[in-house]
């Protein structure tokens, strides 16, 4: 494992929050037994657990009965759950904000087309690519000033834009440009795919809220990643990790290094933080 020298002692985290595309799930999107097991073996040395996860809140209740009973972080910071599924705070966009940035993308940007992540149902336009967006979800189809009209009981978390031709660098500097800041601007899956979130809505804001209300400092934090939308939550926290897999800025944003998803790299990091004294842990 390469890692960056760190002078000990370090006490051991007091909170991890984790990635899970790429970082904590295998390629295959499966969790290892082995992770699984870290996982536990963390929080009974009692260590909170964040899955923090650009996936839409419909997935969580999917997610805690895959992984476990975790705190979640979802929709790339819009949404916070307790291990009881029970959601405990929503950051979502505005709508006129929302269409606004819907108007100035499809000027900067012809062929661009939009869906719309809500609590527990998901919408899109009929141009965008009828990815799975989970079985049982509630799917919308139509326009997408049609999807981010205001509705009782329907939060826009997540603005997702699409191009089926310009290569993703080129497309997320045109739409960030577009955006400017009116709203987060990231993208994660290495497809022409930008994601947007409500402005200050980040993994990083919602960690960090609701970690300082616990009273965990962000040196007591260890955090694991692998893509752009985890750039904010690793500067944030003490101790950073970046997957081998990861992407380029996320390897040279992060201040350790830990072996690829496949390789349980997130499950051999915590299994050091459980082994080894409490006040003198070997973060990297």
């Amino acid at each position: 494992m390469t890692t960056t020298p760190l002078s000990p002692p370090f006490p051991r985290p007091k909170l991890v929050a984790t990635d899970l595309d790429g970082t904590l799930l295998r390629s295959n999107g499966s969790l290892s037994e082995r992770t699984r097991s870290a996982l536990e073996a963390a929080k009974e040395a009692g260590i909170r657990i964040a899955l923090v996860t650009g996936r839409p809140p419909r997935c969580v209740p999917a997610l805690m009965e895959s992984i476990g009973r975790h705190f979640v972080i979802a929709a790339n910071g819009a949404a916070l759950y307790a291990p009881d599924g029970t959601a405990m705070q929503i950051s979502p966009m505005r709508s006129d904000a929302a269409t606004e940035l819907v108007a100035r993308l499809r000027g900067a940007v012809p062929g661009v087309s939009f869906a719309v992540e809500y609590e527990t149902a998901y919408g899109r336009e009929p141009d965008y690519p009828s990815w799975s967006f989970g079985k049982d979800a509630v799917e919308l189809i139509g326009p997408a000033e049609d999807l981010l009209t205001p509705a009782p009981g329907r939060h826009v978390l997540k603005l997702l834009a699409h191009h089926p031709t310009l290569p993703l660098d080129v497309f997320y500097e045109q739409a960030r440009r577009s955006a400017g800041s009116s709203a987060e601007t990231t993208h994660s899956t290495g497809l022409s795919l930008v994601e947007f979130s409500a402005p200050g809505v980040t993994k990083a804001a919602m960690l960090l809220a609701w970690s300082g209300g616990l009273g965990i400092g962000t040196d007591e934090i260890a955090a694991f990643g692998d893509m752009p939308n985890d750039l904010p939550m690793l500067r944030a926290v003490g101790a950073s990790y970046a997957m081998a897999n990861a992407h380029p800025d996320v390897v040279r944003t992060a201040r350790c290094r830990t072996p690829s998803n496949d390789e349980d790299g997130v499950a051999q990091a915590l299994e050091r933080f459980v082994a080894a004294p409490p006040a003198d842990v070997a973060l990297c």
